[in-house]
């Protein structure tokens, strides 16, 4: 598995990279409770003006070819709030969870 500088570097010099959080383990094993990644992308979303609760542009739900449930983080969060972006990359690794680094282009 690479690990990006994201993950490795300090924060002065890190260099930050759009992710995918696939909700299966490093093992293979599917990743539990089955809402995971509707509940992670939760705790980054916001009332709109209409009332509704609307997930980030940053940070959304959703899924592999195979079924398996992701959550996409845009690196552009770092810049809205680093600690945010940092949360999601611990979350995925206090897991064990697999990540796709897909670089800086906008997801």
């Amino acid at each position: 598995m690479r690990i990006p500088e994201a993950a490795k570097a300090s924060h002065m010099n890190q260099k930050i990279e759009n992710f995918i959080i696939v909700g299966v383990t490093r093992e293979g094993k599917k990743f539990r409770p089955s809402d995971w990644s509707d509940r992670l992308c939760g705790v980054m979303s916001a009332f709109g003006a209409d009332h509704r609760m609307t997930y980030s542009p940053y940070v959304r739900p959703g899924c592999t070819l195979k079924g398996d449930k992701t959550v996409l983080v845009d690196a552009r969060l770092y810049d809205v709030e680093p600690l945010a972006y940092k949360f999601m990359v611990n979350f995925a690794n206090d897991n064990n969870l697999q990540i796709e680094w897909v670089g800086d282009a906008p997801l």
